[in-house]
C-alpha cells in the first residue's frame, strides 16, 4: 500500500505541474537552463527512441556526470546491442556529456518530477533498466518506473545527513522508495548505513568517482600552449570557487622563481568576474574564452572553458586543488574536488582543508605520499617551492599518488558484475 505523504506528493506534483514550464522558461532566462531544449525537461523530445532495449542513465551535475562515462564506454563495448540514453539536470552537465558521450549515445535533459511529465518521459524511452548515481529519489519517476517493470539502480550514493533527517518525518515513504531499487551500492560505510536506516537493502560499496578515466586533452592545444609558456614551470589551481582564485595568486607573489599560474574555475562564466579581480589588484593575465594568448610577460593564464581539465592538468609541474579553501578565507564550506584526476597524471598535488566530499580519497593520497595538505593559501609557497626546485621529488610525489590512484579504481569491475544481471538479454538469445 502506498504510504499517505506519497499519495499528496504525486497529487500536489500532479497539480502544480501546469506551471512547469512557466517556471522553467524563467529559468531558462536566467541561464539556468538550455532554452532550447527545455521541453526535454517536460517530457517531450525531438529524438526518436531506436528499435530495441534501451538503458538509462542519469547523474545531475557536472561530477556525477563525469562518474558515469566510464559505465558508458563499458556499456556500448560490451553492449553494443543495447541503446544507451544518458539525462543530466544542468546546462554544463549537458554541454559537456556532449562533448564526451561515445557516438550513439542519446542525451537528455531530465524530466522533473511531475506525474504527467514522468508517463510522457517513460512512454517515450521505455528504459529496461534505469541507474541512477549518487542521491536520486524522486517519488513519481521511481515508482512508476517500477510499476512499469524497469529494473532500478542507485549506484555510487550518497546520502546526507540532512536527507535522512528530512526523509525521518516519512519512514514508510522512504522504506518504499528505497525498497524500489533492484540493487543499492552506496560509495561510502557511512551512506550504507544511512540507506539501511531508510530502509535499503545494501549490496555493497562502488565509488564511481574513484573509477574514472585520465582526463582526454588535445594534443595540439598541449603543444601550442607548452611551447608559449616555455620553460616556466605551471602551476594549475584545479576547479576553484569564488575568492580562491585571488587568494591564491597572492600567496603565489611570494615564491621565489617566476611560474606561470593557470586558473581553471569550476564555473568557467564566472571568467569574467575573475578577470575584474585581477584587473583590479593589477595582475597581467590572459583570457582563454576570448582567445587571448599567453606571452612573456603572461603570468597567470584564466583557462575559463569547458572540458579541458585534463589539457590543463597535463601541462602542469604542480597542481593546487580548488573548492577547498573556502572556510580559511571566510566563506562556506565547498567540500573539496576530485583529487584523483591529477593524480591519474602522476602531478604532485596540493589540497586545502574543506576536502570532505572526497575525505576517504584524501586521506589515502595523502597517506600514499602524493597529496600534501595545507590549511591556508598563504601556505602553499612553502610546499610548491621545494618540488619546484627538486624535480625527481616532485615526480616521486606525482608517481605515488598515480599509484594510489590505480589502486583506489577496482569499483568499475565491481559494478559491472552487479549491473549485469539485470540488463535485457542479447537480441539474439531470446
Amino acid at each position: 500500500m502506498t504510504p499517505l505523504p506519497l499519495i499528496a506528493y504525486r497529487l500536489a506534483t500532479r497539480a502544480l505541474e501546469p506551471l512547469a514550464p512557466r517556471l522553467l522558461d524563467a529559468r531558462a532566462r536566467r541561464g539556468k537552463e538550455d532554452p532550447v531544449r527545455v521541453d526535454e525537461r517536460m517530457g517531450f523530445t525531438r529524438t526518436e527512441r531506436p528499435v530495441g532495449d534501451l538503458v538509462w542513465l542519469h547523474g545531475v551535475s557536472v561530477g556525477e556526470s563525469l562518474s558515469l562515462l566510464p559505465v558508458v564506454e563499458r556499456l556500448t563495448k560490451a553492449r553494443p546491442d543495447l541503446t544507451v540514453l544518458v539525462t543530466s539536470s544542468t546546462v554544463t552537465s549537458a554541454q559537456i556529456l556532449t562533448e564526451r558521450l561515445p557516438a550513439g549515445v542519446i542525451h537528455q535533459y531530465a524530466p522533473v518530477d511531475a506525474p504527467g511529465v514522468v508517463e510522457r518521459f517513460l512512454d517515450h524511452w521505455r528504459p529496461s533498466l534505469a541507474v541512477f548515481v549518487e542521491s536520486e529519489l524522486w517519488p513519481n519517476l521511481l515508482l512508476e518506473a517500477k510499476r512499469r517493470g524497469v529494473k532500478l539502480a542507485l549506484v555510487s550514493a550518497r546520502i546526507t545527513e540532512n536527507t535522512v533527517e528530512g526523509w525521518a518525518r516519512f519512514p514508510a515513504s522512504a522504506r518504499v522508495l528505497t525498497g524500489a531499487f533492484d540493487l543499492v551500492l552506496p560509495q561510502d560505510a557511512v551512506s550504507a548505513q544511512r540507506l539501511e536506516g531508510m530502509g535499503a537493502r545494501i549490496d555493497g560499496l562502488v565509488n564511481l568517482k574513484l573509477s574514472g578515466e585520465v582526463l582526454p586533452h588535445d594534443p595540439a592545444a598541449f603543444s601550442r600552449l607548452s611551447a608559449a609558456i616555455g620553460d616556466r614551470p605551471v602551476i594549475v589551481a584545479a576547479s576553484t570557487h569564488e575568492g580562491e582564485e585571488v587568494a591564491i595568486v597572492r600567496a603565489l607573489d611570494h615564491l621565489n622563481e617566476r611560474v606561470c599560474l593557470i586558473l581553471t574555475p569550476r564555473h568557467p562564466e564566472r571568467g569574467a568576474h575573475i578577470a575584474q579581480a585581477l584587473q583590479h589588484d593589477g595582475y597581467a593575465f590572459a583570457m582563454r574564452s576570448r582567445g587571448e594568448t599567453i606571452g612573456p610577460d603572461t603570468d597567470i593564464y584564466l583557462a575559463d572553458t569547458l572540458n579541458e581539465m585534463g589539457l590543463f592538468l597535463r601541462l602542469a609541474d604542480v597542481v593546487v586543488m580548488g573548492g577547498s579553501f573556502a572556510p580559511a578565507i571566510g566563506l562556506p564550506p565547498v567540500g573539496g574536488h576530485n583529487p584523483l584526476e591529477p593524480a591519474r597524471l602522476g602531478k604532485p598535488t596540493i589540497t586545502g582543508p574543506d576536502a570532505s566530499n572526497w575525505a576517504p580519497v584524501t586521506a589515502a593520497l595523502v597517506e600514499a605520499g602524493g597529496l600534501a595538505l595545507v590549511q591556508a593559501p598563504s601556505d602553499l609557497p612553502g610546499i610548491i617551492e621545494p618540488l619546484l626546485e627538486d624535480l625527481n621529488a616532485a615526480r616521486a610525489m606525482g608517481e605515488r599518488g598515480r599509484r594510489a590512484a590505480v589502486e583506489a579504481g577496482g569499483g568499475l569491475e565491481r559494478l559491472w558484475a552487479l549491473l549485469s544481471p539485470l540488463m535485457p538479454q542479447r537480441q539474439g538469445r531470446r
